[in-house]
């Protein structure tokens, strides 16, 4: 794992002040160095830069990049953020045409993969990456994204300069690249938030390649192209054989992202599908002789102050002691208090370079800095509800049907704290409504599909492309911000194409969500654990925590230099502190409810301050 930046403009001739334009690509991989503090490199040439932080994870000394590669009299020159999975499989073709390998590093099959079948190898790879390779023969800058969009990579286009980079605050490292906003993004902020518009970096001009794309940059300009997509088929397996393939894929998926150089840990939670990953992980590691270290996440007092809620019932703690006694861990329990929480959640806004999941960010950013003391790669339990349908709007009908993102049907709740003035400049309602009909229009069906049958594609397309997205970009950056590389093998992509097409009668069955998941690793876990309820990621039910943002909150409104005050009405946040303030009511997925909405506002106005933007 790796960030990389970089800069291309075929009008330019970087050469000529080639100090200036090295210390620019040193400054782009300095802003994300927490991202790889290993080693460091830089590639410059007439028309192009790339640089890179690497964090070390397989074929520690020979991996470096930038890696360079001739053929034919042409130079080929790589940064690459990820992992390949099937690096072995892709090796003796590439040997067999006559490349050989000077290094044991994914990185460098990337580019030889890349020199012999061209623009569409990427289509060879299984894994997690951000890739961008300079052609010397074709004269081109090539950006690739994973298929599912594990791992980022934002851009903008100055004039004749692409500049790109893993995270947006290398951007701005690029003399010609300032932060700026304009009301798109605070629409987005208040109206689609914390989760992002594909393709849309939030800051005005910034934008994000999408996942399953590819851009070529070339003296022609930028052209982006989609490499992969879902695709609606007809599912013919019957129950049985479709319980044997997830079985496969999933145990197949984990066992592969154990590929690395260095100890390889998981997080484990309790539920379902973190154990499901610990348990084929342990499994894999105990035929080595090895013993896998799992962490589990929680908040101080929280068995104290914890209150059980459709969306969380009960606590993961009594299930993790369960597994422990299943399988034989080297385990770790991790608490946040309430101080830690509030002074991380300025460190989620650093991490991702916007506002957030608030809390549920700054608790995760703060777990990973503990596990990262003691392993560099860990492997997570993320994107099996999205995939197999564990959210209560695959099946809640109010939810189901609601005709809107089903995890933000709500927008009142949003605006509650805006004055009137700016509400009706932001028209939120309208801009999240377009999003909506822009992404819905994209949905792969079957013909002659019924209309609930469609439904159901709709909630799992928006899932896929919507709420997966913002659960793996709060991965990506609270784990990469601590130098910490979190695989997800339920979202390999085989797992996802193949859970797409399958009807939802196997997925969901006697009222228990997951049930095909559970059928297929049911071998693998406990009964009382393979049996119950989904419960999402855990969060702080502290009164403290709570007192602790109104505190914060008063403070802001009391600031005549507030950024945030020209949009907030006094008098309503006034009614809002005083008022009961409800959990059980989500603005946002499960867990965002009104102390979240607090917590939100202060990100807003630290990440206005930060960037130095204003509403225009």
């Amino acid at each position: 794992m790796c960030g990389i930046a970089g800069f291309c403009d075929f009008s330019n001739d970087f050469l000529q002040c080639a100090d200036k334009w090295e210390r620019v690509l040193k400054a782009m991989r300095s802003a994300i160095a927490h991202r790889g503090p290993d080693q460091t490199g830089e590639y410059l040439r007439q028309t192009v830069g790339l640089s890179q932080a690497r964090l070390s994870i397989r074929d520690i000394q020979g991996g470096r990049q930038p890696m360079v590669r001739r053929k034919n009299d042409a130079e080929y020159a790589i940064v690459y953020n990820g992992e390949i999975y099937n690096t072995d499989e892709l090796k003796p073709a590439l040997e067999k045409a006559g490349y050989r390998f000077e290094t044991t590093a994914d990185t460098e099959v990337i580019l030889c993969a890349y020199m012999e079948y061209g623009i569409d190898f990427v289509t060879r790879l299984n894994g997690i990456f951000a890739i961008a390779i300079w052609d010397g023969k074709l004269r081109r800058l090539v950006l690739y994204r994973d298929r599912v969009g594990v791992k980022p990579l934002f851009y903008t286009l100055r004039d004749n300069t692409l500049v790109f980079g893993s995270e947006i605050k290398a951007l701005f490292c690029h003399p010609d690249i300032t932060p700026e906003a304009d009301m798109d993004s605070f629409r987005a902020i208040f109206g689609i938030g914390p989760a992002r518009i594909p393709g849309c970096g939030v800051f005005k001009g910034i934008y994000e390649l999408k996942p399953g794309f590819f851009g070529v940059f070339s003296a022609e300009g930028f052209k982006e192209s989609a490499y992969w997509t879902l695709i609606a088929r007809e599912h013919t397996d019957d129950y049985a054989q479709t319980v044997e393939t997830v079985s496969y894929l999933v145990r197949d998926a984990v066992r592969r992202q154990m590929v690395s150089d260095v100890p390889v840990c998981s997080f484990l939670s309790g539920g379902v599908d973190s154990s499901i990953v610990t348990a084929v992980a342990s499994d894999y590691l105990r035929e080595r002789g090895l013993k896998l270290n799992t962490f589990s996440f929680d908040f101080t007092e929280n068995s104290r102050h914890f209150k059980s809620s459709s969306f969380q019932p009960e606590q993961d703690r009594p299930y993790v002691d369960k597994m422990l006694k299943a399988y034989d861990l080297n385990h770790t329990y991790l608490e946040c208090d309430d101080s830690i929480l509030i002074g991380a959640l300025f460190d989620a806004v650093c991490a991702k370079d916007m506002p957030g999941m608030t809390d549920v960010d700054a608790s995760l950013l703060y777990f990973c800095r503990l596990v990262k003391e003691q392993n560099k790669v860990a492997l997570t339990g993320e994107c099996a509800d999205e995939i197999f349908g564990g959210y209560p709007w695959f099946y809640r009908e109010e939810l189901l049907n609601s005709d809107s993102f089903p995890w933000s049907v709500d927008l009142s709740a949003r605006t509650l704290l805006l004055s009137d003035e700016f509400r009706s400049r932001l028209d939120i309602e309208a801009f999240v409504r377009s999003r909506y009909e822009e992404s819905v229009a994209l949905v792969p069906y079957l013909d002659g599909e019924t209309a609930e049958e469609k439904q159901r594609r709709k909630v799992s397309y928006l899932n896929l492309n919507w709420f997966m997205q913002t659960l793996l970009e709060r991965m990506d950056r609270t784990s990469m911000y601590c130098g910490l590389e979190a695989r997800v093998p339920y979202a390999d992509h085989r797992i996802v194409e193949y859970l797409y097409n399958v009807p939802w009668r196997m997925k969901y069955q006697n009222g228990v969500e997951k049930a095909l998941l559970r059928d297929a690793c049911g071998d693998l876990l406990p009964p009382e654990l393979l049996h119950r309820k989904k419960s999402p990621y855990p969060k702080t039910y502290s009164p403290n925590y709570e007192a602790l943002l109104s505190e914060r909150f008063i403070k802001l409104l009391r600031n005549p230099d507030s950024r945030v005050a020209p949009f907030i009405d006094r008098r309503k946040a006034e009614k809002f502190l005083s008022s009961p303030k409800d959990y059980g009511k989500p603005w946002f997925g499960q867990l965002m409810a009104a102390p979240q909405m607090l917590a939100y506002i202060l990100q807003i106005e630290y990440w206005m301050e930060k960037f130095d933007l204003a509403i225009v």
